[in-house]
């Protein structure tokens, strides 16, 4: 049980990945804030915690907004009395040529995937300095932050961002034993991303992934659960790619090599 007794705010739990960041620290041991804008996916999320005999608040949360940030944080605290475990889930894609992208729309997705990191670090990290706790920050990017992907500008934008923020927080964060951490995922089965996965684009993407699979979100979970456990103690600052060899891949797909 490698985060018995800890305190999680997952944010964005109803579904996917941080619905499956926030079961898997459950099994091992950890209570879980479910901060998720939809009401139904939240409860449902907070409901299967208790059910497998840990402690969940669910909070109605639009993680881009700071004063729904603020009373989150707050309900949390009046809860549990600590935060020591925060995930930064939270996110929308927009697919829309850079081109055609509004300005509204551009700050739309900037504000559900960027500023709501800000937020809820901000104020996260606030509770962890105060009461002296070794916190653990996670923010859940993608290997889109380092790789184009095309109609989806503003995303790639956030995700990039999102990621040179988490170097910042790290090293400012560090003197207070608050470590800050970033997994990028690649091609992961979310209710999101199903609908994407034509016969065509899983053929592609066969074809370019060295591993030959899609993950399943508990493959991206495992990965959040060792950044907060004591086996990552010594690790801040840092980007997990969680993409089967995608990103590092330099071969051609289909290509025979020194024939």
């Amino acid at each position: 049980m490698r985060l018995e007794n800890q305190v999680a705010i997952v944010t964005g739990a109803g579904c996917g990945i941080g619905k499956a960041i926030a079961l898997g620290m459950v099994k091992e041991g950890a209570h879980i804030a479910v901060a998720e804008i939809n009401e139904k996916p939240g409860e449902d999320v907070a409901g299967q915690v208790r059910a497998l005999g840990r402690k969940s608040l669910f909070v109605k949360t639009d993680v881009g907004k700071e004063l729904d940030v603020m009373t989150m944080v707050k309900e949390v605290i009046d809860q549990f009395g600590v935060i020591d475990i925060l995930v930064n889930n939270a996110g929308i894609i927009l697919p829309k040529k850079m081109v055609e992208t509004t300005a509204e729309e551009w700050d739309k997705i900037l504000n559900n995937n960027l500023r709501s990191c800000f937020l809820c670090t901000r104020e996260v990290a606030k509770v962890m300095i105060e009461k002296k706790i070794s916190g653990k920050i996670i923010n859940i990017s993608s290997i889109h932050a380092r790789v184009s992907e095309p109609n989806a500008c503003a995303y790639t934008a956030a995700k990039g961002g999102m990621e040179a923020f988490a170097r910042t927080c790290a090293t400012e964060l560090a003197p207070y034993k608050v470590r800050v951490n970033t997994i990028e995922p690649g091609a992961t089965y979310t209710e999101l991303t199903v609908p994407m996965y034509t016969e065509s684009v899983k053929t592609s993407l066969y074809q370019r992934i060295p591993m030959k699979e899609i993950a399943q979100p508990e493959w991206i979970a495992s990965v959040a659960v060792f950044l907060a456990s004591d086996e990552s103690r010594y690790m801040t600052g840092q980007v997990v790619t969680v993409d089967g060899g995608y990103v590092m891949d330099g071969s051609l797909p289909g290509a025979e090599y020194w024939k």
